[in-house]
């Protein structure tokens, strides 16, 4: 069984799901600059020139020092609305309320606490606006799981000192936790310092610029400091937090038994994921780890002390994401399937979403398995689901079968690593529980939740929320605790 305290419920991000960009003294992020998109056509950031012109740039793209962030007002920007939590978070959290969540995972938006980031005091209006998020939660008995930082990167920081790269940004980094520790000490149990910390790359979610190997390593490095530093700070301000890393969590295959795709898959799962674990859960560098730096005549740049701040700053708990799997091949004529921010090979024992995410609910009980094995340290499933097109009939009603197929097959492989593997799990968050903008393209056809919201890609809609078949699913299997499925 289940532990009695499971924590059912749902998870969204502040910069697809909030909205309310530039209000209550709230600061520019990187994500405010960053354009719709679509499966095929990028996602762009939008930047002045040197002629005052402005260019719209991906992150792949080479970005100069001279060019400055920028918002066309002719141009739509899917987080500066998205689904306007900001001003609907009473509704949403009742709706969560109905489904009879036990927890809430969500992200604070740095620029609301600091607009640029480096303040020496907060805005005290975005304080209050959290603090009334998690009343609202605390009423319902709905327990906030927040991430710290959610691909969240003040535009400030990104110009002036090129974001991660710079290690002051700890210390503005480490005042935000302070802040949030201190504030909301008694209403905030569980913490996550980095969301998804292995898919942090470019200017959006690291804030540098002409990104370099050697570049994305010691702002990474920084990260990691970060990371460690909060979890020190955290504990020292109330001892009953709990805090955790999150990690997207993508499963990887070799594609046969031949032992160059066998080799190739381990250096994949390590470079791709387990990097980022181990010095967050055993804190140090593997060796694997320091002879890729080397072979890639890569130069951390280190303070002395930084090697113990690793080591007294290992996470609480393991938090992930799962969509799907990959399979990972040495052949160079592979088909490719796509998968959360990572292509990799077709699999074809596999079925694919609309948007080609291989579907395999096996693997997140193979995943479980080998992050327990691995690190001994409890797991919380912070992030699953399916993106699909859901259409709204005449009646109001949305039949999102597929959806509760997918969460079914999922869940009934949760319960597995649990009861019959030993798995210690926290608790089960889907992604996007509430229809929000996707943070690869900026869409909202691609849906996720069990609560549509009248929206469309281009930002028009009237932002009513509606309940999915899965809705009425979702509360049957909370409210028989996993068992009514």
């Amino acid at each position: 069984m289940l532990k009695e305290n499971f924590l059912w419920g749902g998870a969204i991000a502040a910069n697809q799901f909030e909205g309310g960009y530039n209000e209550g003294g709230r600061g520019l992020a990187t994500s405010d600059t960053k354009t719709n998109g679509s499966l095929t056509r990028k996602r762009k950031h939008s930047f002045l020139d040197e002629h005052n012109q402005i260019i719209y740039l991906h992150e792949s793209e080479w970005i100069s020092h001279q060019y400055q962030a920028v918002i066309d007002q002719d141009i739509y920007y899917p987080s500066h609305k998205a689904v306007d939590f900001y001003h609907c978070y009473k509704e949403d959290i009742a709706l969560m309320a109905e489904m009879g969540f036990k927890c809430f995972r969500m992200s604070i938006s740095w620029t609301r606490i600091f607009p640029q980031g480096n303040e020496e005091k907060p805005n005290e209006e975005g304080l209050k606006f959290y603090d009334q998020v998690f009343d609202e939660c605390l009423k319902y008995g709905i327990e906030p799981v927040v991430t710290i930082n959610h691909f969240d990167m003040p535009i400030y920081l990104a110009q002036h000192q090129d974001g991660w790269l710079s290690r002051q940004t700890i210390d503005c980094h480490l005042r935000y936790c302070q802040t949030l520790f201190e504030r909301y000490k008694g209403k905030v149990k569980y913490w996550m310092t980095f969301n998804e910390i292995n898919l942090l790359r470019g200017y959006a979610t690291l804030g540098i610029h002409e990104m370099t190997p050697q570049k994305y390593y010691q702002a990474l490095h920084h990260i990691f400091i970060a990371s460690a530093l909060t979890v020190q700070l955290g504990h020292q301000i109330d001892k009953n937090n709990q805090i955790g890393m999150m990690l997207a969590n993508i499963l990887t295959y070799p594609e046969s038994c031949n032992p160059q795709d066998v080799a190739l898959e381990l250096n994949v799962s390590r470079r791709l994921k387990y990097l980022f674990a181990d010095v967050q859960c055993r804190g140090y560098y593997p060796s694997y780890a320091l002879k890729l730096m080397e072979k890639e005549n890569i130069q951390l740049v280190k303070e002395e002390s930084d090697d113990q701040i690793l080591k007294n700053g290992c996470v609480d708990y393991i938090g992930f994401s799962y969509y799907n799997s990959g399979v990972v091949t040495t052949r160079e004529d592979a088909g490719m399937a796509l998968g959360n921010g990572v292509q990799m090979a077709h699999n074809p024992y596999l079925k694919e979403s609309a948007w080609k995410w291989p579907i395999d609910p096996i693997g997140l009980r193979i995943s479980l398995n080998l992050l327990w094995d691995r690190y001994q340290k409890p797991l919380f499933i912070v992030e699953n689901g399916l993106g699909a097109e859901d259409h709204v009939e005449e009646d109001g009603s949305i039949h999102d079968d597929y959806r509760i197929d997918y969460m079914r097959d999922h869940i009934i492989e949760m319960k597995k690593a649990v009861e019959e593997d030993g798995v210690d799990l926290i608790g089960y968050t889907p992604w996007g529980c509430i229809d929000l903008v996707s943070a690869g393209t900026g869409e909202m056809k691609k849906r996720y939740g069990m609560i549509y919201v009248d929206m469309d890609d281009e930002g028009k809609g009237t932002l009513k929320r509606m309940k999915k078949d899965s809705f009425y699913w979702y509360q049957k299997v909370i409210q028989s605790h996993g068992e009514e499925l």
